[in-house]
């Protein structure tokens, strides 16, 4: 059963458990993901700013970045937590010989790879969820703005979230560090005009 499948209570629970999974990763995606809902939300209303067309194809265009990023942030919820289950699991293995240490070694650093990248891939998806906030508190009900906010505030936390899973499970070499620190600038920026900061 997928963690989103858990009752809300349940979920929590696991979060606040000392097992290593789900984890701050998870977290983020999580909270990208109650973003991505909030801003679905605002930018699906009938009712607009002004009532100008222009604002409701602005905010129809927001609708599906915010429905694309939610999905995928949804499946990286899951993701996150078997990427690292998967770095546990390579970290049990034998290392007794030559060949088992060697034959772990490539395991730990393929499952670190993995745990890097699924981070990653929710920063990005984030950062589509703070793009389509703006335009639903630019154009949105003005009713709605502090929903359009909060949406806003929610990916910028599964955002910097994201980014220190990031970090910590590339290592000392930086391995799959590319292109993160630009993804959190454009993301502190967009964070700043909703002034969710």
């Amino acid at each position: 059963m997928g963690l989103l499948e858990s009752p809300t209570a349940e979920l929590l629970d696991r979060f606040a458990s000392p097992d290593p999974t789900p984890g701050g990763g998870s977290a983020a995606a999580l909270a990208g993901a109650l973003g991505a809902g909030l801003v679905a939300m605002v930018s699906a209303m009938p009712k607009t700013r002004t009532g100008a067309p222009e604002e409701r194809e602005r905010l129809d265009a927001a609708l599906g970045w915010a429905r694309e990023a939610g999905a995928r942030l949804r499946r990286l919820v899951d993701d996150d937590a078997l990427a690292y289950d998967a770095v546990i699991a390579a970290y049990r293995l034998a290392k007794g010989t030559d060949d088992e240490r060697a034959l772990r070694k490539a395991a730990v650093a393929s499952a670190m790879e993995r745990a890097t990248e699924v981070p990653l891939r929710t920063a990005e998806a984030c950062l589509v969820v703070l793009k389509a906030a703006q335009e639903a508190a630019a154009h949105g009900n003005a009713n709605a703005l502090s929903d359009a906010h909060t949406g806003g505030a929610m990916a910028w936390a599964g955002l910097v979230g994201a980014a220190e899973n990031v970090r910590i499970n590339a290592g000392p070499e930086g391995v799959g560090l590319e292109g993160l620190e630009a993804i959190v600038s454009e993301g502190r920026e967009r964070a700043a005009s909703l002034r969710v900061l």
